[in-house]
């Protein structure tokens, strides 16, 4: 049986691919409180934790409700 070639996102991202898959810079990044997954002596970012993040955050021009996303973005643009 010929072998198919599969084309898939991985799951687990490093830090580069994560943030671009997030569309901000690595150090952006860094300083958001998004855990990461360790597998050896990798730090590996779970593609579905930053959809999640990502959903979390609040669209423009909807009621803005404060949450602990909006907190540390605010603080990251001020500082």
């Amino acid at each position: 049986m010929p072998r198919q070639d599969i084309s898939f996102a991985p799951r687990l991202l490093p830090t580069p691919e994560a943030a671009a898959y997030l569309g901000v810079s690595e150090t952006t990044l860094r300083g958001l409180p998004i855990p990461r997954k360790m597998l050896g002596a990798k730090r590996l970012y779970d593609r579905l934790v930053l959809d999640e993040f990502a959903s979390s955050l609040p669209t423009e021009g909807e009621a803005e409700e404060v949450n602990s996303c909006d907190e540390i973005l605010r603080a990251m643009q001020c500082g």
